[in-house]
């Protein structure tokens, strides 16, 4: 399987041999350190340096470097570590593979991060935009069941990068492993690769930093829960192609991929919907989606973050009291300690972005101690869509359904004390087809 997979990769026309497979992609920054992934298409050495991109020649005293090994056990993948950075800097870097630069067929402007600031005590939080997304189908006719093509639109991708966000959150389903996949490692990473390779991503890989989520179809067969027996292969592959700041709940010896982050003012909370799941149709024991562990980890963080927005990424919808399904509401009994807990803690600015639908629109839910909780469901990439406007989503808000391909971004504007977010639908085109404004206060 090593040696098909290998072949697999080197047969794809986006393939550069010996140099990168894809465009290097950036992951977490924070204010003093920064994640870059890369896939190489040969094992070896590699080095990454970066520098001030205010410097016009950097002396080898101004280099911060990381370095490496790829080799084929990880699809030729590997996440640099950068530390010693300075906050709101922006800067440069050059990877070098067996002390060959790697540079034929990427984009050296793309080639570059910027730390965040440190604002806090200083001035008001910076303004910024999130790109959302799930749902990424990439059609491979050999593998691909019979018939029509699921995927199609790759444009969307590019159409992201030139609106220029801050980061990219991919919200699950970012691959569909295939029957031929899901039964091996090597499988797994090349449904990935597959993707990463793809033409109309490599603007996207380097426009800005990149986090994710995964839902059962980047984690095994459809529908999955924890009882997938390959759960430790999806993990490996998940932590191979995504440098999240972290992988796994520190309250079960780090088991799943849950995580999370700060972005200037805003809490990010990466949940795991798979690992902890048991799903509704077990008749002798209670259905759950995250898990007590999971829940209390995230009740927790949620009442210590000050944050005015606490964002909580996860695959299945949360607001929608539509019991249908992987929706968070065919799991009741979980879902109402959720809430309750949310309501009992009297957190306020929560907003979950889910995805899974192959469709997307905007639920709020206002609880009984007055808090509203807001769910932007981002849906679908690539992969076909559906029409579920008609579903009795009693949370729905009026005009935020849209049942064709489509990205979604949650801008943070104003003063500290002041902040708004307002979220937006576009079409693969760019069209703007919706947006909703929400104050911090308000919530």
């Amino acid at each position: 399987m090593r040696l098909l997979s290998a072949l697999l990769l080197l047969c794809h026309p986006c393939v550069l041999l010996g140099q990168a497979a894809c465009q290097p992609m950036v992951g977490h920054v924070g204010l003093r350190d920064a994640r870059i992934w890369m896939q190489a298409t040969q094992e070896g050495h590699v080095l990454l340096e970066c520098w001030a991109d205010s410097l016009d020649a950097p002396s080898a005293a101004d280099l911060h470097s990381a370095s490496g090994e790829v080799l084929a056990l990880n699809a030729w993948t590997h996440t640099f570590v950068v530390g010693g950075l300075e906050p709101g800097t922006d800067y440069r870097f050059r990877i070098t593979l067996n002390g060959e630069e790697v540079s034929e067929g990427l984009t050296p402007d793309r080639m570059a991060f910027r730390t965040q600031p440190l604002w806090d005590y200083r001035f008001d939080p910076p303004d910024f935009t999130v790109a959302l997304g799930s749902c990424s189908f990439i059609n491979e006719p050999a593998y691909d069941r019979p018939g029509k093509g699921y995927g199609g639109g790759y444009s969307i991708f590019e159409t992201i990068a030139e609106s220029n966000p801050d980061l990219m959150l991919w919200l699950g389903d970012n691959v569909y492993f295939r029957e031929v996949d899901w039964g091996s490692e090597s499988g797994m990473q090349h449904r990935y690769s597959h993707l990463r390779r793809l033409p109309e991503l490599q603007p996207l890989l380097g426009a800005c930093p990149h986090y994710a989520i995964w839902d059962d179809h980047d984690f095994g067969p459809n529908n999955a829960d924890g009882s997938w027996i390959h759960k430790d292969w999806a993990k490996s592959t998940f932590e191979s192609f995504w440098p999240n700041p972290s992988c796994g709940l520190p309250d079960r010896d780090g088991q799943g991929i849950t995580s999370a982050f700060r972005f200037h003012d805003v809490d990010f909370f990466l949940m795991d919907n798979r690992t902890f799941r048991l799903n509704p149709d077990n008749l002798t024991r209670t259905p759950r989606m995250l898990g007590e562990a999971q829940i209390d980890w995230l009740i927790a963080a949620l009442q210590y973050s000050k944050a005015p927005f606490k964002v909580v990424a996860t695959g299945g919808q949360v607001v929608s009291d539509y019991a249908a399904y992987e929706n968070f509401a065919m799991f009741e009994a979980e879902r109402e300690m959720l809430l309750a807990r949310i309501r009992d803690e009297d957190i306020h600015g929560v907003v979950f972005l889910t995805g899974d639908r192959h469709s997307s629109e905007l639920s709020a839910l206002e609880l009984k101690s007055g808090q509203t909780v807001l769910d932007f469901t981002c849906s679908a990439l690539t992969s076909s869509t559906y029409d579920h406007s008609q579903e009795p989503n009693h949370n729905r808000l009026e005009g935020t359904s849209v049942g064709v391909r489509n990205y979604g971004t949650m801008t943070l504007t104003g003063p500290r004390k002041e902040r708004v977010m307002t979220f937006r639908t576009f079409d693969a085109e760019g069209e703007l087809l919706w947006e909703r404004s929400f104050a911090a206060a308000d919530l």
